[in-house]
């Protein structure tokens, strides 16, 4: 076991800061996400440097579409999640801890993961397949190592840190795709076991703090499939910034929510033409062929800057960051 940060203790009990759950932990017991637990007053993270899986990914896979297009992201999780997500689409390893309580994993240390990822060749190093803030303590870290290195850092989150944890996010994490899974308080407290407002407040913080943001949703037939919700969420998105990309996404059947259809390519379509309406200009399908919505065109003379087949992107549209075609300076990072 490692000592957590972000916690305090008071009378035997500690309160975990890391996440908007805020968890208030006896002695003996483990929060939420089953991987943080009170050991005689104070707190240990259990998954400390337990890699549960690892990979060699494409930046797009994450998905980042405007972030080091084209690069390769070495790809770190450990076992367990802060969400109980029924519909989650890699529930064998979030969702781990709550089914037995077990605490499984290769032990790796941050300077072998740097090392292999610099060995890979990678741009860069994601934390992401589970919740990346329930084993801040090794992404932190092997971020800060990474970074030392020339490495660029990136979350892929469900979005409910605290802004303490945002605080200290932004001395290492470059990049992050937030998951807004609905415009719904209601949705979250049933379908994840959490609250609606925290995420908003994240992304928001995230952005001003100077985190490089894309959003991700995940449309799951008969939950948040609603035209009005969606629209709520785009209006979110723009209210930040128009500029920030939107990646809506195809459910396939999984976990708890295997009796669903898998969503349809009109109501992704549907979705995307609403966030283009709300003024969006970065708009991309996830999980299914999508033409248009797979490139990213400039939105001042409409050139395609950056080609996509898959996850393979072409990138001879552009000049650095800037659109080729017209010189304007475009939110790509390079």
């Amino acid at each position: 076991m490692k000592e957590a940060m972000l916690w305090t203790g008071k009378n035997g009990n500690v309160l975990c800061h890391l996440c908007a759950h805020r968890c208030n932990i006896g002695d003996g017991d483990r929060g939420l996400c089953g991987v943080r637990l009170n050991s005689k007053g104070r707190l240990y993270t259990l998954v400390y440097g337990k890699l549960i899986s690892r990979a060699i990914d494409p930046i797009e896979k994450k998905p980042l579409y405007h972030f080091l297009p084209g690069s390769r992201s070495y790809s770190i999780a450990t076992a367990g999640c802060n969400f109980f997500c029924d519909f989650c689409q890699n529930w064998q390893i979030s969702q781990m801890t709550h089914e037995d309580g077990s605490i499984y994993g290769e032990d790796a240390t941050p300077e072998e993961i740097v090392a292999d990822a610099l060995a890979h060749k990678c741009e860069s190093i994601s934390y992401t397949y589970t919740e990346p803030t329930i084993f801040f303590e090794f992404a932190y870290d092997t971020a800060r190592l990474g970074k030392e290195s020339g490495l660029r850092n990136v979350f892929v989150t469900n979005g409910y840190q605290t802004p303490e944890t945002i605080e200290r996010m932004t001395e290492v994490i470059d990049a992050a795709n937030v998951d807004l899974k609905a415009f719904n308080d209601e949705f979250y407290k049933t379908r994840c076991r959490a609250r609606l407002a925290p995420v908003l407040k994240a992304i928001r913080m995230m952005y001003e703090k100077g985190i490089f943001i894309e959003v991700t949703t995940l449309i799951v037939p008969g939950e948040n499939d609603n035209m009005d919700e969606i629209a709520q969420i785009a209006e979110f998105i723009a209210s930040i910034s128009p500029e920030i990309p939107w990646h809506v996404s195809r459910f396939h059947p999984q976990y708890k929510q295997t009796h669903k259809e898998w969503t349809s390519s009109d109501t992704i379509f549907r979705a995307l033409e609403i966030g283009k309406s709300r003024g969006l200009k970065y708009l991309y399908a996830g999980n299914l062929p999508a033409g248009e919505y797979e490139h990213t065109h400039c939105p001042h003379c409409g050139a395609t800057v950056v080609e996509r087949s898959g996850f393979y992107s072409l990138t001879s549209g552009l000049r650095g960051s800037n659109c080729r075609a017209c010189g304007k300076t475009l939110p790509i990072i390079i």
